[in-house]
């Protein structure tokens, strides 16, 4: 049976004081960035569209406290959160989101297609449920190579309706690889509630019926977020095979930075803000005497800061030059040397 938010909640550890303060800073980067972004492409700012990640800052933080560097990571197009988490410079991002040549992918990505292999952030994908097949054969690398890295997908609830999720459940599944899928239930398929497009709507049990272990877990907990990805990257590391979690949570702004969202019914809207990963983990925080409010206080006016320089930089990078916008597209080397 899928396992219960509350037996998650019951596991005894937490993590350091010092990697709870970070997921506070990662949850509320994450949610300043994110504002800031969309009011920067509400002004014409950016590159392209920009997806905003509201509600999902807890699961991002949780990710990045537990993966190791070398675990590799495919997100969507909804990435700022993951690629914080795991590591990628803030500017460097905000730079890609401007289409600036110090970006992680040198301006050429933009806000749909950060990558940065140095901090495992291997791919993001702008087609939904793409990244599940890239994560299955980099399962399989990791499998064959045999070092313990954990190939982590993360992706939203929509994405559970194609094809190439369900190859790739099957396949990690049958081969036992060592994939985390995370899957981010947010409600909504783009402006499509849950109950329009699937009939189940608990996707960790459809997820057991592909013979693995699933789990459904409050996404806007960060520490019931926490010990179900703990607990999971350990079982896979040990070699039981893929896991599969459902981190439910509600997608707090429209589907892109400059959508209306006047769609949303307003109470669900409104009980889910009440919610809000980053301010509720501040009163936790403070409740629980791991953490003073005049230390949450340097640890905010440091994200603020963070945030100002990250945007400031971004916007004083130049763009890339034309004779540059070929390179790194198409590969010029043989991958395999020898083969004919």
């Amino acid at each position: 049976m899928t396992d219960t938010v509350e037996d998650t909640i019951a596991a005894p550890a937490l993590p350091s004081a010092a990697e709870l303060e970070r997921m506070y800073w990662v949850m509320l980067t994450t949610t300043l960035a994110d504002a800031r972004a969309q009011k920067e492409a509400k002004a014409g700012k950016l590159q392209a569209a920009f997806y905003p990640v509201r509600g999902m800052e807890a699961v991002c933080a949780a990710l990045g406290t537990v993966l190791e560097r070398r675990d590799q990571m495919v997100s969507t197009y909804r990435n700022l959160g993951d690629a914080l988490a795991k590591g990628a410079s803030l500017s460097a991002i905000m730079a890609e989101l401007y289409g600036r040549v110090d970006g992680v992918s040198k301006g050429k990505g933009g806000p749909m297609h950060l990558q940065d292999e140095a901090a495992g952030l291997t791919a993001t994908t702008g087609i939904v449920g793409s990244g599940l097949p890239i994560a299955a054969g980099l399962g399989i690398a990791a499998q064959l190579d045999g070092d313990g890295r954990v190939v982590t997908v993360t992706f939203g609830d929509g994405a559970t309706s194609i094809g190439g999720y369900h190859e790739a459940m099957n396949m990690a599944a049958l081969w036992k690889l060592p994939i985390l899928f995370v899957c981010q239930n947010n409600h909504w398929a783009e402006h499509t509630p849950l109950d329009q497009y699937s009939a189940a709507h608990e996707f960790a049990r459809r997820a057991e019926s592909y013979g693995m272990t699933a789990r459904k877990v409050d996404g806007f907990d960060p520490i019931a977020s926490w010990q179900a990805v703990r607990d999971a990257v350990s079982a896979i590391r040990s070699g039981g095979g893929p896991v599969f979690l459902e981190f439910e949570t509600y997608r707090l702004t429209g589907h892109t930075g400059t959508a209306d969202y006047s769609y949303v019914p307003k109470d669900e809207l409104a009980e889910a803000l009440t919610r809000d990963a980053a301010p509720n983990f501040r009163e936790w925080l403070i409740r629980e005497g791991i953490a003073t409010p005049a230390r949450l206080d340097e640890i905010e006016k440091d994200a603020e800061a963070g945030v100002d320089e990250a945007f400031t930089y971004a916007e004083s990078r130049p763009q890339p030059e034309p004779d540059q916008l070929h390179e790194d597209v198409f590969a010029d080397k043989r991958l395999v040397p020898d083969l004919r």
